[in-house]
């Protein structure tokens, strides 16, 4: 018998409430318009959507940033202000730690009429985060839970730790998306502070 057929585990549910966090993203508006122009082009170099729960009229590959180069000004904005939640509002100070957050995933999707994504989380990302480029007014929430859903706004940005399991429900209106996972990694190289 191997070693993991001989791994026995229970689980156990813990209620917590997990943060999250909605920013405005207007004061970036030309990086927004930017990574719209990046999910049109991404349409035309990379029409077929990878395997996923989301089930879109588009979906763009997972490491979109690294396909179209108008992500990444967006992508270290959203990395910039996921350091600041991190030290003002989790009193993580990752810098002070030897750590960095890092941009693994992004990808774009548009969601036309009665288009949804199933519920899933994004375990092993640290965070997770929607930032709406486009919405019409009757687009489907961020569905969290029965208590907990976050009508999008364009330019709004949504961020959460990524182990939070989630979903759209069929939307009755359009929204334009970029998602991306964001996880620590340690800065061997920086002398500690």
């Amino acid at each position: 018998m191997s070693f993991e057929e001989q791994i026995n585990i229970a689980t156990a549910q813990v209620s917590t409430g997990l943060p999250i966090f909605i920013c405005d993203l207007g004061f970036i508006k030309e990086q927004l318009i930017s990574a719209r122009q990046a999910i049109a082009e991404l349409q035309v170099s990379h029409p077929e959507p990878p395997p996923s729960n989301v089930h879109a009229a588009y979906m763009s590959p997972w490491k979109s940033h690294r396909l179209n180069r108008q992500l990444v000004p967006l992508c270290e904005s959203v990395k910039i202000i996921a350091t600041f939640i991190s030290r003002k509002l989790l009193s993580a100070n990752l810098d002070a730690l030897n750590m960095d957050l890092l941009v693994t995933d992004c990808w774009g999707i548009i969601y036309e009429k009665s288009d949804y994504t199933l519920p899933h989380h994004h375990f092993p990302a640290d965070f997770s985060c929607s930032v709406y480029l486009e919405v019409e007014p009757d687009a489907s929430p961020l569905y969290f839970s029965e208590n907990c859903q976050i009508p999008p706004k364009p330019g709004m940005l949504v961020l959460f730790p990524g182990i939070l399991t989630h979903e759209v429900r069929p939307t009755a209106g359009r929204r334009v998306v970029i998602a991306m996972n964001l996880n620590k990694r340690a800065m061997f190289d920086k002398p500690a502070t």
